[in-house]
């Protein structure tokens, strides 16, 4: 990916408002005013802080804590910080061997450096050519692998790790002052920079150095001044108030309960609380669901929520008993929607963004993040159970009462966003299927959604049998971004050769489905979407999908008779064996016996780049071959075509 071309810019305009653009005129003068505020690499300040003369960190953890970590969880905190002080980490599926000595500004994957010292508001992170991809520069950044370096101080006292911290931190602070470099290009960067700071502070309280690091140190009271003073100046409006603003309003929250050393930190702290809670609100469907409709951020999200809640808490500043019923919410949605093995849907974008990493990344799924939400609001009685981790222990260990008045059984529908879980009800093998009949997702430009209204998601104990493609990428490879996101990788039926939804960018959509759920019982869905409703041969797709005795019977219709491709994309562990239109499936613990429609010509696709079919991603960064079979032909007005798939046989 090189700049953004003149008509993206023109296109995301007029996704905006009037009010928005308002909002970014004000923005881009202050912008301007700002340059003669930026302090280059190597310079002197040239005012003193605002700062108090009283700082202390209050909010620390009792030192017991570290021997309630579970024996296994500590064993892999230990066991990644070892790892990471030997040089190696993987970020967003890139081998890093360099993390001794870190180059802040460099992109592994291209080689390209960017400017330390050029003045960030004339620095375009967009651009490639100029600062390589731009997320692998950002994400070391956020300091996780410092999280987890504090993490293993904390539980072992080996003061190799705590050392390691107070080098790196002391490297960024001196190679990033204010509004010089990438660094200082996003608000949702800043803001969780400062919640793993308030966390490498407190895990490291015992450490003798540590005030010396933080209190007492100009680098430290700099840097968090600044970037609680940025986050002060520019904050995400309109089209962009999604998780963004989330993240810039709980990091300064965070910072600014605990470190408020500061003559402005009473007004950051009550302004990002009156913030963070107007826009967790405006964010989240009443039913709890995440607005952006992508799974990844309804976990990304609530855990912004649960630490900025949790630390304003402990800080005396609680916020609203509404705001915590909104967080409990959303955390009885996620324990609701996983499957068996306690994966959740794979809805949307997902890349992997978290808030705080104590444990090693490969286990800050979403059992660590139902274990999270069970320390800090409780579980209710139907919750899957999820084991402890380090970051639950810990965290938990903050916490002083939990949240009642949870619903008595386990939802399945959630009519507001249109998502809905199916499972068998007998005692085989679970089946667990997630249909999308909601909005395309959040605001005007729906940054994270995907082109799968009437997508369905199917797995046997917790197999990928019917997949959802996932992501990938997001910067650098245009093609598959654009791929991983259209109707016909997901399942379901693309009409006419055409996009239920028209994008206009990387996270910019012109034109969105939206999906309705007409009937829903505890076994079958019944749905529509309006994407086709364009043109001059406006079409509806309906679909109707029932789950019984083991099997899926799933019937698409279009109220005009249209050319189709209707797409079944299968996990990678499962193999097929296609006879016209019935096969066998299989997979290393079952099988399943397919029939599809017999009026369509059946292909299959398999790491195909031309076209590009037969493909899924795992994990962000990540893409492996898997099995796509394509049904093309015409489809009469009104006439089912019905696929049926019998894992019972």
């Amino acid at each position: 990916m090189s700049r953004q071309p003149l008509g993206w810019y023109v296109r995301r305009l007029r996704r905006m408002s009037p009010t928005e653009l308002i909002w970014r005129g004000r923005d881009t003068a202050r912008r301007t005013v700002w340059a003669y505020q930026q302090v280059r690499p190597g310079e002197d300040l040239k005012n003193g802080l605002p700062v108090r003369r009283d700082r202390t960190f209050a909010v620390t953890l009792d030192a017991r804590t570290a021997c309630a970590v579970p024996e296994e969880a500590r064993k892999a905190v230990i066991e990644t910080a070892d790892a990471i002080m030997d040089g190696n980490l993987e970020v967003l599926g890139v081998e890093r061997t360099d993390l001794r000595a870190p180059d802040w500004f460099r992109d592994p994957t291209t080689g390209r450096r960017s400017d330390p010292a050029q003045y960030v508001f004339k620095l375009n992170h967009r651009n490639e050519e100029v600062v390589g991809n731009i997320k692998q520069v950002w994400e070391l950044s956020r300091h996780h692998h410092l999280t987890q370096l504090a993490a293993a101080w904390f539980l072992t006292h080996d003061d190799r790790y705590a050392e390691r911290v107070a080098d790196h931190l002391t490297d960024w602070w001196r190679s990033n002052p204010f509004l010089s470099g990438v660094h200082w290009a996003s608000g949702i960067e800043i803001g969780l920079r400062l919640i793993s700071w308030t966390w490498i502070r407190r895990l490291l309280n015992d450490w003798p150095d540590i005030t010396e690091l933080f209190e007492h140190n100009v680098l430290a009271l700099q840097q968090i001044y600044w970037h609680q003073r940025y986050l002060a100046a520019f904050r995400s409006h309109g089209s962009s108030a999604n998780n963004h603003v989330i993240a810039e309003a709980a990091g300064q929250l965070v910072g600014a309960c605990a470190f408020p050393w500061f003559a402005k930190s009473a007004r950051w702290r009550q302004d990002a609380a009156a913030l963070l809670e107007t826009q967790l609100d405006a964010n989240t469907f009443p039913s709890g669901v995440n607005r952006e409709l992508a799974t990844d951020y309804h976990h990304f999200v609530s855990e912004l929520g649960l630490y900025a809640a949790l630390e304003a808490d402990t800080a005396g500043h609680p916020l609203s008993r509404h705001t915590w019923d909104l967080l409990t919410r959303s955390v009885d949605v996620a324990a609701a929607i996983v499957d068996t093995t306690l994966r959740p849907p794979r809805q949307g974008d997902d890349d992997e963004g978290m808030v705080l990493v104590l444990d090693p990344p490969d286990i800050s799924t979403w059992s660590a993040y139902l274990s999270l939400g069970a320390a800090v609001v409780g579980s209710a009685p139907w919750w899957p159970a999820s084991p402890p981790t380090a970051t639950s222990v810990i965290v938990g260990a903050l916490v002083n009462g939990k949240r009642p008045d949870r619903p008595n059984k386990r939802p399945n529908h959630f009519q507001d966003a249109g998502l809905t879980i199916l499972r068998s009800q007998d005692t085989g093998p679970e089946i667990w299927c997630r249909a999308d009949a909601g909005p395309h997702g959040f605001l005007s430009i729906a940054a994270h959604a995907h082109s799968d209204a009437l997508s369905l998601e199917v797995r046997v104990d917790g197999v990928d049998i019917l997949a959802d493609p996932g992501t990938y990428c997001y910067h650098g490879e245009e093609e598959w971004r654009n791929y991983f996101r259209s109707t016909i990788a997901h399942n379901t039926v693309e009409v006419a050769g055409s996009e239920q939804s028209t994008w206009g960018g990387p996270f910019l959509w012109l034109r969105g489905a939206t999906g309705k759920v007409l009937r829903y019982s505890t076994g079958s869905w019944d749905a529509e979407h309006d994407g086709y409703k364009v043109g001059d041969l406006p079409v509806t797709h309906r679909r109707t999908a029932v789950l019984d005795d083991g099997v899926l019977r799933v019937e698409d219709r279009l109220d005009a008779s249209s050319d189709v491709r209707i797409a079944w994309h299968l996990g990678p562990e499962v193999s097929v064996a296609l006879d016209g239109s019935t096969g066998l499936l299989d997979w290393p613990t079952g099988s399943a016996v397919v029939e599809l429609p017999a009026g369509l010509e059946w292909t299959t696709y398999r790491g195909s780049n031309s076209p590009l079919l037969g493909w899924y991603s795992p994990r962000f960064g990540h893409k492996v071959p898997a099995t796509t079979l394509v049904g093309s032909g015409r489809l009469a007005a009104n006439a089912p075509a019905t696929s049926t798939f019998s894992f019972r046989h």
